[in-house]
């Protein structure tokens, strides 16, 4: 066995929950920014950055849960309509979509975060500068465990291994 799923799973859930956590500070931030600007014409230095840097980072830190338990979208029209075998190579032509998308997202961000970390990039001028690396950083990272929670589905699913789906709309 390649890994225990206990701990796959564990590790996508404590992202999907970090992020989960990182939504509440984010409508925090906005909260306070929207009143500040409403109340006091001072709007929070920083939101813009904070958020647009926030967006991308709880979007790929929710990506591995979301693949580990069969959430990303597929239509059911064709693989409903076809027998188990088929099924099986469906599913194993997603994941290997699903596998080369996630390593190519990451190969593609390392060089622009090692970039971004040599050169102290940042996003925002004035009394607040939000640095981008550690956010290029996490797509790679992100990217890397998507791809491996993919491969791990292919194998529990050529060992027999993979749990049952569950019937949409059942």
């Amino acid at each position: 066995m390649m890994t225990e799923p206990r701990m796959i799973e564990k590790v996508a859930r404590a992202t999907h929950i970090f992020s989960a956590f990182w939504v509440i500070v984010l409508a925090l931030i906005i909260c306070i920014d929207v009143l500040g600007r409403y109340l006091f014409s001072l709007p929070l230095l920083g939101a813009n950055e904070i958020i647009r840097n926030s967006v991308v980072s709880i979007t790929f830190l929710q990506i591995p849960l979301a693949i580990y338990r069969g959430g990303m979208i597929r239509t059911t029209l064709v693989y409903g309509a076809v027998g188990p075998n088929w099924q099986r190579a469906l599913r194993t032509f997603a994941s290997l979509c699903g596998l080369l998308f996630f390593v190519g997202t990451a190969f593609s961000a390392w060089g622009p975060a090692i970039e971004a970390l040599a050169v102290s990039e940042y996003e925002g001028e004035g009394a607040l500068r939000v640095p981008t690396y550690p956010v290029r950083f996490l797509v790679v990272m992100t990217s890397l465990f998507a791809a491996y929670v993919y491969l791990y589905l292919l194998y529990l699913d050529w060992t027999d291994q993979l749990p049952e789906e569950e019937t949409v709309g059942a």
